[in-house]
């Protein structure tokens, strides 16, 4: 399945990443738990991995060397990209995943993105010319051509398992980038300390199995300052700069991007609430979806052709909670067909900001889509089955 695209297109950040239930075409209403905006819980022992299924292994992939995140930039994150290895030597498909982050206080969230032999190689000599382990790699791989975003993980999410018969295709000799975002402000006052987190992937060698592929829909942000506060980064062009600043000039022109591209062309408009309508370009099946925003989302939806006699509802969460966020099965999947429309929609609280204590000593900021745990994002996650 594919969606048509702004010029830049973002790969992740908070990216992801996600919350709670994905019904269609009424879902039910989901109970938050009672503090939802804390930012990062702390993790215990990861709960045993369901059985493995027939014709499936484990297989773990990880930092073997600890790593110790230094934010660039006057900046509170992180995103450090590491190649790691499964050792595929036959055709495979990754058939679930279960990442173990090491050090959840500051580890807030992880993207993995298959690379061909020929990437990989790219990838080797990236990260060659980069000092220390990884490299940094703010809204993408950082590899040349079009990597596949194959698992992800965020706070709250456990074990993911794909649908029985369904995975990501994963060539011979096939590696994996795992991206890995650092939220230092999740330190405290303290020293961030190191990270060692890793991935035990479910492998299938199964013949036959369909492939699946990661579909993203997103929507820009644009959070003006809450009543009463002030300051030189409530103005949205100074606000803007600074997300240039701190990650670079693709990350600004990321912000003028979605804007074109949802707004057709109009100006920005400031409010609580934003949306994007993406229209489809290939067709195929959802089977899981999700939705990520950061510390000041309040709720996230996708819907397949609102406003019509087709329309459903891929995702609904109107109480979002950054601590619980999980890639979920569809109660039933949704076939989408090419030029059907996909439209996400988020609501943000700037008001938020004072509450929480990962952003009470932060200036108050007008907030624009950003790579940032201080900034925001709308993105919606939907795992497609191709047509």
């Amino acid at each position: 399945m594919r969606f048509a695209r702004p010029a830049t297109a973002v790969a992740l950040a908070a990216t992801l990443f996600l919350a709670a239930c994905a019904k269609e075409p009424e879902p039910a209403a989901v109970t938050p738990p009672a503090s939802p905006h804390t930012g990062h819980s702390s993790s215990g022992s990861a709960p045993p991995a369901s059985p493995l299924r027939e014709g499936e292994r484990f297989v773990e992939v990880g930092l073997k060397t600890p790593y110790t995140p230094a934010a660039p930039n006057g900046g509170t994150d992180e995103y450090r990209c590491f190649i790691v290895d499964p050792g595929l030597t036959e055709a495979a498909y990754l058939t679930g995943s279960q990442f173990l982050p090491q050090n959840a206080a500051i580890v807030h969230h992880a993207i993995f993105y298959r690379l061909s032999p020929e990437q990989a190689t790219s990838a080797e000599q990236v990260d060659a010319a980069a000092p220390g382990e990884g490299w940094t790699c703010f809204g993408d791989a950082g590899v040349e051509g079009q990597t596949a975003w194959v698992a992800h993980w965020a706070p709250g999410a456990g074990e993911t398992l794909m649908p029985s018969g369904f995975g990501f295709t994963m060539p011979p000799g096939s590696k994996l980038v795992m991206q890995v975002h650092y939220n230092l402000l999740g330190a405290g006052d303290g020293a961030p300390g190191s990270d060692a987190s890793g991935m035990q992937m479910r492998i299938s060698s199964s013949a036959g199995l369909k492939p699946l592929e990661t579909g993203l829909v997103m929507a820009p942000i644009e959070l003006p300052c809450a009543p009463g506060e002030s300051g030189a980064l409530c103005d949205r062009e100074t606000a803007v700069a600074d997300v240039g600043t701190r990650f670079g000039a693709d990350s600004a022109e990321q912000v003028k991007q979605l804007n074109q591209w949802c707004n057709r062309g109009a100006a920005p408009k400031a409010g609580d609430t934003q949306s994007c309508d993406q229209p489809i370009e290939q067709g195929g099946t959802v089977y899981m979806a999700a939705g990520h925003m950061h510390l000041l989302g309040r709720a996230i939806k996708v819907e397949l052709n609102p406003g019509t006699a087709k329309a459903q509802t891929l995702l609904d969460v109107p109480e979002y909670n950054f601590d619980n966020q999980a890639l979920v099965p569809l109660a039933k999947p949704i076939k989408i067909a090419k030029g059907d429309n996909v439209r996400v929609t988020c609501t943000h609280d700037a008001t938020l900001r004072k509450q929480l204590p990962q952003l009470q000593k932060l200036p108050a900021r007008y907030v624009v889509w950003g790579e940032g745990t201080s900034d925001e994002m709308c993105l919606g996650i939907l795992v497609v089955a191709p047509e």
